[in-house]
Formats: structure tokens, sequence, C-alpha cells
């Protein structure tokens, strides 16, 4: 983990199950759209061949911290859709 992970992951203390059932319904939508998924996998193919430059690396970088991002954003909104989750 890097270091902006570990802060968001305290901002969001994506194990408190704090969100209302709207909010967290909402953001379990979030998500890559088509395009974003395809230009992960081309970057991820030619980063395990090594020939990624130097603006690919700083891209893939960037997917990588946004999906870190949503990974805790998500993780919040299923506890709060735990049963019991609120009391």
């Amino acid at each position: 983990e890097n270091a902006e992970s570990i802060i968001l992951s305290r901002v969001i203390s994506a194990d408190a199950p704090t969100l209302p059932e709207s909010v967290a319904r909402e953001l379990l939508k979030w998500g890559f759209s088509e395009t974003d998924r395809q230009r992960m996998s081309a970057l991820a193919l030619k980063a395990r061949q090594g020939t990624l430059d130097s603006e690919e690396n700083a891209e893939i970088e960037a997917y990588e911290r946004v999906s870190s991002f949503l990974g805790l954003v998500k993780s919040k909104a299923r506890r709060s859709l735990q049963p019991h989750s609120h009391e």
C-alpha cells in the first residue's frame, strides 16, 4: 500500500458501516467503463511485456490508485448494507 491508500483508508473508515442504504447502493454502482477496462488490460499486457513508456506507467499507476479508492468506498458501502450494521 502507498501513503495515499493508507490515508484514504483512515479517512473513509471502510470498516465503519455508517452510510445510509440509498448512498451505499449508489456507491456500489460506481466502476470503470468498458473503455477503461480495455485500456487497463492493454496497459497490463504492456507492463508484463516490459514495454510501458513513462506516460503509460503514470497512467497505469493512476488506474491503480483509483481502483484502490473504489475498493475502499465499495467496502464501506457493502458493510453499511449488512444486516444490523447500524446498531
